[in-house]
């Protein structure tokens, strides 16, 4: 009884909202499974126990910040920061944070023991979010926070703004923007279905049905509207 109850919860917490712009969580992600997001395609429910990791991941962030606002040496300038208004990507920085009159960008990432126990530096998807926030709010240096949620353990590592990368995030985050007002289906990445953003796609059969090479979404939903609705109801 309880099980279906908070279940219920997490899933309608999850019903997706209309997206307007990028997120910040975009950086370097497939433009596809992006594209799919913006378009509302069918796709896989998440899995109501994914959904509570993520929220059992705020409130490790609650638990790092309260250790944070009461140091002494360090100061936290602002916490939850949304970026300065722009029109294409909408984020929100952990903190803000002062040491010896230098800022640095806060991100914290929370994961599991094993991962968190091979993690020997940043990974890259991360790099990419934490590099627009350095972008957009001028600030030289970030630290990228990882916490093992089963040990609490952390590791921390500091990240360099990059111009170069920036931009080419930037120029990414154009190109595909075009591509939404077009409605052309982006190409899928060049390792697909290897990629490891591929095994947890919730997008993965209407993508498979889409094929490698881009193609007008209007026309693709037209011409297997049938079978869309049947696959997709097959592997829900």
């Amino acid at each position: 009884m309880l099980k279906e109850i908070i279940n219920k919860f997490y899933a309608d917490q999850s019903r997706d909202r209309e997206q307007i712009h990028f997120y910040i969580t975009d950086a370097g992600k497939c433009p596809r499974a992006i594209f799919f997001k913006f378009k509302k395609a069918p796709k896989k429910e998440m899995d109501p126990r994914i959904l509570r990791l993520f929220d059992h991941g705020n409130y490790l962030h609650q638990l790092i910040m309260k250790a944070l606002f009461a140091a002494d040496k360090l100061h936290v300038v602002a916490s939850e920061v949304n970026m300065p208004p722009q029109e294409m990507i909408s984020g929100r920085a952990d903190a803000i944070l002062s040491l010896d009159n230098e800022l640095y960008i806060l991100d914290i990432k929370s994961m599991n023991s094993m991962i968190f126990r091979n993690l020997t530096a940043p990974k890259e998807e991360n790099v990419n979010q934490v590099q627009l926030y350095l972008h957009y709010f001028k600030i030289k240096t970030a630290i990228l926070l990882y916490v093992d949620k089963d040990q609490l353990e952390l590791k921390e590592f500091f990240i360099e703004y990059d111009p170069e990368l920036c931009n080419r995030l930037l120029d990414g985050f154009k190109i595909l923007q075009k591509k939404i007002e077009l409605d052309t289906v982006p190409l899928v990445l060049n390792d697909y279905p290897n990629n490891w953003q591929c095994n947890y796609c919730q997008f993965r059969e209407i993508c498979n049905l889409t094929g490698r090479g881009e193609i007008n979404w209007r026309q693709f939903k037209e011409k297997i509207k049938g079978e869309t609705e049947k696959v997709l109801q097959q592997n829900l």
